[in-house]
């Protein structure tokens, strides 16, 4: 997992938090109208401990999805680009629900029914004006449905390790702290912002881009490069064929060039031979003759 995806899941917690306020904002008033009778410093440690709480939840789901992603889409995807073609696709999708797809409402429906089912324990928490009811409360926070979150566990799925999904999930809940701990008056300009900037939709734009650019851009880098060695290979291919064919006519002018002479020399010995034998047959004439 690479720090820009622990930055993703950041930003992504921090610019979705206003959406978070829709939900989380109530139970945040419940929890502090049962702190009331505590003291300032005692109240403030118990936010502190209930937002932990909040995210070692999230670590837990998270380390869920990884070993989900481990165990069933590891062995499917050894030695192949699917990983990095998956990931690409979860990160266009969660951006698409950041941009305001609906693609996990009716997950969240699901989740609200898993919520409902977690009420007689969550009353049991109340008011939290101890520790370990803060931490509990935290714990049970951490599966109130949204999509947000959901979205966050899709990336985690894909990541590929436990440790990796739990440390991803940790970081996506640090992002949402901010708005969920600030005062009234600090949540009216932070939600003021972020909207008239449009920061979560743009965030969600860089993560659609982003996620396009890890499954497609690999894909047409490797058929350019697949094209451009096939070239080299044609050329290398005409080249050596060239080269050949310059060695082979080389090859053969050498030997033309160094038979010649050898074959003048042998045809100049033939005649010598030749021409010295009709000689002797002209002297051994005369010879006969008289002998007759």
């Amino acid at each position: 997992m690479t720090m820009a995806l622990l930055a993703a899941a950041l930003l992504m917690g921090f610019f979705g938090s206003p959406h978070c306020l829709g939900m989380c904002g109530g139970l945040v008033t419940a929890f502090g109208l049962s702190m009331k009778d505590v003291s300032p410093t005692k109240r403030r440690a118990l936010v502190a401990t209930y937002h932990l709480g909040r995210l070692t939840s999230y670590a837990l789901l998270g380390l869920v999805a990884g070993l989900i992603g481990v165990t069933v889409l590891a062995p499917l995807m050894q030695g192949n680009s699917m990983p990095r073609i998956l990931l690409g696709l979860v990160l266009v999708f969660v951006g698409a629900t950041m941009l305001g797809a609906p693609f996990l409402t009716k997950l969240e429906r699901f989740g609200m029914r898993f919520w409902q089912y977690l009420s007689p324990l969550r009353q049991k928490v109340f008011p939290l004006n101890t520790f370990p009811r803060a931490l509990t409360a935290g714990l049970l926070w951490g599966f109130l449905p949204c999509g947000l979150v959901y979205g966050a566990l899709l990336i985690a799925v894909v990541a590929h390790n436990p440790l990796s999904g739990a440390a991803l999930m940790f970081v996506f809940g640090l992002g949402t702290i901010p708005m969920l701990v600030a005062t009234h008056k600090t949540v009216g300009w932070l939600r003021d912002k972020i909207g008239r900037f449009r920061l979560r939709q743009l965030n969600g734009a860089v993560m659609v881009l982003s996620g396009l650019a890890v499954a497609v851009v690999p894909m047409v880098m490797a058929n350019m490069h697949g094209g451009h060695g096939g070239g080299h290979a044609q050329m290398d291919h005409s080249s050596h064929s060239a080269m050949m064919s310059e060695t082979d006519a080389h090859d053969i002018d050498q030997m033309n060039h160094d038979m010649t002479p050898a074959m003048d020399h042998g045809m100049q010995d033939m005649d010598n031979h030749m021409d010295h034998s009709m000689h002797d047959m002209g002297d051994d004439a005369p010879s006969m003759h008289h002998g007759q």
